[in-house]
């Protein structure tokens, strides 16, 4: 079993924790709001460290899930936290960092003696519960080689990309497809209702159709209830959408319909919908139809 540390306990880095310790590694987790780290410690029967510095100290292994890039590498270079790791253990960072944040970590702790993986991930609360998220691991391969087996607690597959920054590369590369999913079944429900038809008419339709993927099947409840619980919010999607964005115009690469969603979400959280759910959107788009 592993000693593990987990930097971030929203969401994903508590159901993460959870799955750690039914597994039976010894788990450490920090939060920059420490009432959060102190629930899920109580819930899973993790060890809450008082600083990010105190949780990696003699950690084999230290899983980053912070809110951005920003947040993220000012966590893992600073002095103290660099100064706590152990040589040859191995950090990932496992959140949507973005691809210039996946590379100056990598040589920041490669200079550390410490091994980087960028390992974002595909997947939700419920898919880490059911062990069923995919990794998209670049990076460090002998680092990727520490990891796999912890993250077989919640992953049911780890795919090597190559280089850091492939990771989050992918993962953006995912998650374009992701939101403008999101996006497109957002305005396809605005359509349908604008002649009345209700919507859970119209998405038993989507369901039975040729669209009826994955995503479109589990964000179900989401779309047709407000009081779903939130799975990933527009604020994060907006992030999300700016990195893509961003990412694509440095790559030379056209993402125009990537650019019209960004608009459409950044509209929804100026509005004050940023901390609903991202099939929120729908609603808003309804509305503003409605004029």
């Amino acid at each position: 079993m592993a000693d593990v540390a987990i930097l971030g306990t929203g969401r994903m880095g508590a159901a993460m924790a959870r799955k750690l310790v039914e597994a039976g590694h010894r788990v450490v987790v920090w939060n920059r709001t420490a009432s959060a780290a102190e629930v899920v410690a109580a819930e899973c029967g993790a060890t809450v460290a008082a600083s990010p510095a105190e949780a990696v100290a003699g950690a084999d292994l230290v899983f980053a899930m912070l809110s951005s890039g920003d947040v993220t590498t000012a966590v893992l270079l600073d002095g103290e936290v660099l100064a706590a790791l152990r040589p040859g253990s191995t950090v990932c960072d496992m959140a949507t960092s973005g691809v210039d944040a996946a590379r100056e970590l990598d040589v920041a702790l490669t200079r550390a003696g410490v091994l980087f993986v960028d390992a974002p991930v595909s997947g939700s609360v419920p898919t880490i519960a059911a062990g069923q998220v995919l990794v998209m691991a670049s990076g460090s391969r002998e680092g990727v080689h520490m990891a796999e087996p912890v993250l077989a607690a919640f992953a049911k597959r780890v795919v090597y990309v190559g280089a850091a920054g492939a990771g989050q590369a992918m993962k953006l590369a995912v998650n374009l497809a992701v939101h403008t999913l999101n996006a497109a079944i957002s305005e396809a429900l605005t359509l349908a209702r604008s002649v009345g038809v209700r919507p859970e008419v119209a998405y038993d339709i989507f369901q039975d159709s040729v669209v009826a993927a994955p995503f479109v099947n589990y964000k179900r409840p989401a779309f047709l209830d407000p009081e779903t619980p939130v799975a990933m919010s527009l604020d994060l999607t907006r992030k999300d959408l700016e990195l893509i964005t961003s990412f694509a115009a440095q790559q030379g690469v056209p993402v125009s319909v990537a650019d019209a969603v960004r608009d459409e979400v950044e509209r929804a959280v100026d509005a004050g919908m940023g901390d609903q759910d991202m099939a929120a959107l729908a609603r808003f788009l309804y509305s503003e139809s409605k004029g």
